[in-house]
Formats: structure tokens, sequence, C-alpha cells
């Protein structure tokens, strides 16, 4: 429990990324180093190579800011197993998501086994860093696996894309925009319209296109996670506060999902973006009622397994 203006609420953080061992190994493939190379190359704490350990400090470090769970993102397709198995060492902690390209030739066995034994909840999507329309067939089998599986949601990326542990690292970041409006994700949403699809950091500086799907699609919900620095793109920049209100005007309390994009240490949690978003929804007049859905309940609701 965090103390809070609305009183004491349990916290879950919708986005925190799990930078583990294997994640560096996969961007040292993809940029011709060695792990070891990378690693010490990191401008912050090298992970443990064991992802239960590197849970058990993210346990810690939660418990410390009185952070109830988290979900957990792997942060490239192929480090499904390392979310998984942060999440069997600290089940009550963690929910994990896993990052799949629909174009890879075995997209949708991957899928499956992330969802059916390792026991993931959310799979990721991110259209700009894999260059692929939404409309795709192959992304709609893979959120068919998903809309069968109670319990289940879709996180897509779109907007503004940095990474930035790839710049850290000198890695180029080859990313398409084509693919980034929240306008495609429309009839994906249509599609499955009891599949719960989020879309983080409100739309990364497609505020506008990101709350007109949302205010046609009632499964359609918003991350608020990271510092929202995207607003500097708008013509007229929003303030915090301001940002709330707009969301909260289209999607109401109900659709807001509460998150860092914490991802390395030592930083940890980031928990000045909770205190930011603290003072922002109480500016916006936001009630105890609001606040314990998007700081927590909405998603607790939408991982809840059925009994």
């Amino acid at each position: 429990m965090k103390a809070t203006p609305w009183g004491d609420l349990s916290v879950a953080d919708a986005h925190v990324h799990l930078f583990s061992h294997n994640f560096f190994s996969l961007l040292a493939a993809q940029a011709g180093r060695t792990t070891a190379g990378v690693l010490a190359a990191l401008p912050f704490t090298a992970p443990p190579e064991d992802p239960a350990a590197l849970a058990a400090v993210w346990d810690i470090e939660l418990s410390h800011h009185r952070v109830s769970r988290a979900a957990l993102l792997a942060s490239l397709p192929g480090d499904e197993d390392s979310v998984a198995a942060a999440v069997a060492a600290f089940p009550a902690r963690f929910a994990g998501y896993f990052m799949a390209n629909p174009l890879a030739p075995n997209a949708l066995q991957r899928a499956t086994r992330a969802f059916d034994e390792l026991g993931l909840q959310g799979l990721c999507l991110f259209p700009a860093m894999h260059r692929y329309p939404l409309h795709d067939e192959r992304v709609h089998a893979l959120a068919s696996l998903a809309a069968a599986r109670p319990g289940t949601l879709v996180f897509i990326h779109c907007g503004v894309l940095s990474v930035g542990v790839r710049a850290r690292l000198g890695l180029a970041s080859p990313f398409d925009m084509r693919f980034s409006n929240p306008i495609d994700v429309h009839a994906l949403a249509l599609a499955f319209p009891k599949l719960p699809i989020v879309l983080p950091h409100f739309g990364a500086g497609y505020l506008r296109e990101a709350l007109m799907v949302a205010g046609l699609c009632p499964n359609v919900h918003l991350d608020t996670s990271s510092s929202n620095s995207w607003r500097r793109y708008l013509e007229h920049p929003l303030t915090l506060p301001h940002l709330f209100e707009r969301a909260l005007a289209v999607c109401g309390p109900e659709r807001l999902l509460f998150g860092t994009d914490s991802s390395f240490f030592p930083r940890g949690w980031h928990a000045a973006i909770f205190d930011e978003q603290v003072q922002a929804l109480t500016s916006a007049g936001c009630g105890e009622e609001a606040a314990r859905a998007i700081f927590g309940g909405n998603l607790e609701r939408l991982l809840a397994r059925p009994v």
C-alpha cells in the first residue's frame, strides 16, 4: 500500500521492462558483438545471469516502494523464458508479457507456447520495430490466440519509439513509423471486441488518434507510463493534468492503466513517475474510486484468471 491523497492505495505497475541477461545476449547477437562486451559497455548495473535472481532484485525493489504487483515485459522476441522464470519465482508479484514478431516463421508456435506452457498473459506487438501493418493476417492470428484465452491482453506500441538502451550501446534503431498510427488498431479491436488492447504512453505522440480509437472501441485501454515527453511534439503542448483530463473524458478511469516504464538498476522503480502522476490526477480532480482503479484495480481486473 502506498500513501496518496486518496488514502492508502494498492499499486500495480502495468509497464516494467525485464532487462534480463538473455535480453542483452539477443542485443549482442543483433550487433555482432559478444554478450560480455555488451554487458561491460552498459552505463548501468548488469543483470544477473539467472532471471529468477533478477526477479528477486525487483521483488525487493517493489517491496521497498510498496508496489504490490507489476507486469514484466520481455523487451525482445525470444526472451519470453526469462520473464516466465521471473513470474514463476514470484507469481504473486509479477504477471508476464512477451514480445512477438508476427513476420517470424515460428511466431504462432512461440506465442502458443508463451501462453499455454509458460503462463504469460500479455502479447506485445511493436509494429514500427518489426515493420508490419496491423491489418496483416499474421497479426490477426496472434490476436486470435490471445482472444481465446481469458485473462490475457494485447499490448501494442504505437507512436514515437525510442529504445534508450540501444542508443546507449551504439546500436541502430531502424524502426519505421509508417506502422505507428493507433488508427490501425481500430480494425483489430473491432475484430476481437472482448480482447483487451493496451496502447502505452497514451499513444506516444498520437494522442488524438489513440483517443479516437478508445472512444470507438471499449476494449481499448491506455497506459500512462513514462514521462510522456512526446507532448513536446504537439502544436499546443499539454500539461500532465490536462493530458489526464482529456484521457479521462474519453476513456473514463476504468480504461487507464498506471505504469512507469521502469527498466534498469540502480534507478530501479521509477518513483518520480508515480509522484508526478499522483499530482497530475489530483489536479485533474480524480476521486478515490477512480484513483484505485487507475493505479492498480484495472490491471488486476484485466489479468484475473477465470476460476
